[in-house]
């Protein structure tokens, strides 16, 4: 592994006709990381990968893979880097150790040594069992662990995933989020175009979020989050009776004055600092006012896409296809 960032791409765009697909995005991925690259259908996540990983030329920008630049050195890139797409690149009649083979025999790996190298990811994705039934009979989740394992046959040090987990069911994803962890602690770089927002929350270090073809937001989860809003402290008393002390106490302790719903003996507050939680519940508890309840709310990657992205763009307009962005659930 080189010190160099595994992607640095600057200006990136790319033009389908008279449609500015990509309109000049930047992004800087260290070694180690996964990123995520949020954003509505159609707003260029697709194509931005696809520049990056060489299957589309570059329009305007400049982009390096591990210090190689991707337009001037294309088969450098292509030796470095893994790609998982949207749909199965694997073949449906073939069985899975075929498949593999197969494709260990495409990247000039010999005969016994792509053999090996099938097994090796076969039972690293939980696939042994099944390696040698053919690929009509495999489920969803099987058959994109297989495309994962197709892409990581030459052990790249950066893998693209396209929207992995698109169509699974909550426990392959929850799989497939396992092996992508797994990936990291291996060394890998990751990175994750998603149009699920928990998952981008789950696995994501650093998360850019891009629409009509622009980066309009980048930063950690918390930094997103924190971005759209404060926090918010929700209280529920024992004794509704004591609600108007409890809201002079919140007042004076966090300097806004709360929401108030008798009828549920509940109050909300504005929450700059978590950390201020302890600080209201020490003075009820010294005021004889007792909690039956309490939340400390924070903005979730929802509000974040919400706030930061306009309506989306339609797929017609790029060549991108993806479903349309789903909440978290």
């Amino acid at each position: 592994m080189t010190t160099e960032n595994a992607v640095e791409a600057s200006g990136l765009i790319k033009r389908f006709g008279a449609n500015t697909a990509v309109d000049g995005i930047d992004l800087t991925v260290e070694q180690g990381q996964v990123f995520g690259v949020l954003g509505p259908n159609g707003a260029g996540k697709t194509t931005t990968i696809r520049m990056l990983a060489t299957l589309l030329p570059i329009d305007g920008g400049r982009a390096r893979i591990l210090g190689h630049d991707v337009a001037r050195d294309p088969h450098a890139v292509r030796g470095l880097i893994g790609l998982t797409g949207q749909y199965a690149s694997v073949d449906e009649e073939l069985t899975a150790r075929e498949n593999l083979t197969i494709f260990g025999r495409l990247l000039g790996l010999s005969g016994r040594a792509a053999t090996a190298r099938a097994n090796v990811l076969l039972e690293q994705f939980a696939l042994t069992e099944a390696a040698t039934r053919p690929l009509r009979q495999f489920s969803g989740g099987m058959r994109r662990r297989l495309d994962l394992a197709a892409s990581l046959i030459a052990q790249p040090p950066l893998i693209f995933l396209d929207e992995p987990t698109t169509g699974l069911d909550p426990r392959t994803r929850g799989q497939m989020w396992d092996t992508i962890r797994d990936l990291v602690r291996g060394g890998s770089t990751i990175l994750l175009t998603t149009q699920y927002l928990d998952e981008a929350d789950q696995l994501a270090d650093r998360i850019a979020v891009i629409d009509h073809g622009r980066k309009v937001a980048e930063g950690t989860p918390d930094d997103l989050k924190s971005s759209v809003g404060s926090a918010s402290l929700s209280l529920r008393l024992t004794d509704a009776s004591r609600l108007p002390d409890a809201a002079l106490l919140v007042e004076r302790q966090l300097g806004v004055a709360p929401a108030l719903t008798p009828e549920a003996s509940r109050l909300v507050a504005p929450l700059a600092s978590t950390g201020r939680t302890v600080d209201v519940l020490t003075g009820l508890r010294d005021a004889g006012i007792d909690v039956a309840e309490v939340a400390v709310h924070k903005p979730s990657l929802d509000e974040v896409f919400l706030a930061l992205t306009a309506d989306p763009t339609p797929a017609a307009a790029s060549d991108e296809a993806a479903p349309v962005m789903e909440p978290a659930r």
